[in-house]
């Protein structure tokens, strides 16, 4: 715990003055907002940064690892990661009235309507406060301009990380995407060497495989063919370059192109954002 806090007094230099809510000022303003001039800024409550962790958002085409390293970033500074890939998967697995309808838009490759985010995302934020979270690091939210301004009207976000891949390696880890029936973990078989040319650098991205017991358990997501992953990624691209200018024009946006897999990415991450994990660097010295 005491590890954490200091990380998160390293990384306050991205932080800006905010505006902060509650989480359940979320849930009431996210399910009613329908157009910018909605957003009930002067209700809105400031907060200084020193009061609170941080709140960061990850953008980057479906695939190019948001989920990986938010989630490591989230164990390193003591925050949450919420990923709207996950609620909409749990809201899959349930038998909830969006069930069906879900499935029907995941199956074709299409992007969730903001309405059924927003009203994932205000309960995911209900029982998160309920719990005494504080802070955050969202991952898959905000994908279009209405979801950047509505949640710029409830709260401030301190610092949004872009993360960029080529689309050909893209492809071909999507492609590679497991997960264990069983466990639920996420693993990859896909072993991906790229060599330099026309002036790109060459890139290596070693597979991600299972312990032996979920070996037997791997499936497929459904989501995961050729044609629906280049779908998404068409669709992503159309849709993240306002989003992307959104945060640009605040000084907001980190540009991170990843260099290779895990291993030559997440250092080079770590320094981007003038921090260090001293348990990585134990276990690579073990």
């Amino acid at each position: 715990m005491a590890a954490a806090a200091n990380r998160l007094l390293k990384v306050r230099s991205f932080s800006t003055s905010i505006y902060y809510s509650s989480s359940s000022l979320y849930a009431r303003k996210f399910s009613s907002f329908s157009s910018q001039t909605d957003l009930p800024f002067s209700n809105t409550l400031r907060r200084d940064p020193k009061d609170r962790n941080v709140q960061w958002v990850f953008l980057g085409c479906p695939g190019v690892g948001k989920g990986t390293y938010a989630s490591r970033l989230s164990h390193l500074l003591g925050v949450p990661h919420i990923a709207t890939g996950d609620l909409v998967r749990e809201e899959l697995s349930s038998s909830g009235p969006l069930s069906q309808q879900l499935s029907e838009i995941v199956n074709q490759g299409k992007l969730v309507s903001d309405e059924i985010i927003i009203s994932l995302l205000s309960k995911r934020l209900e029982s998160g406060e309920a719990r005494g979270e504080s802070g955050f690091i969202l991952d898959g939210f905000p994908r279009t301009i209405r979801q950047a301004e509505i949640l710029e009207g409830v709260t401030d976000i301190d610092l949004v990380v872009n993360l960029k891949l080529r689309e050909d390696v893209l492809l071909e880890k999507c492609l590679g995407r497991r997960i264990c029936s069983q466990c639920g973990g996420n693993f990859n078989i896909a072993s991906i060497i790229v060599k330099e040319e026309n002036g790109k650098p060459g890139m290596s991205m070693p597979p991600l495989l299972p312990p032996a017991h979920c070996a037997s358990k791997l499936i497929t997501r459904s989501d995961d063919t050729e044609e629906v992953v280049k779908e998404r990624l068409r669709i992503y691209n159309d849709m993240s370059q306002p989003v992307e200018e959104f945060y640009r024009s605040r000084g907001k946006l980190l540009e991170f192109d990843l260099p290779g897999g895990i291993p030559e990415s997440w250092p080079k991450l770590l320094q981007a954002l003038n921090l260090e994990d001293h348990d990585d660097k134990q276990s690579a010295a073990a």
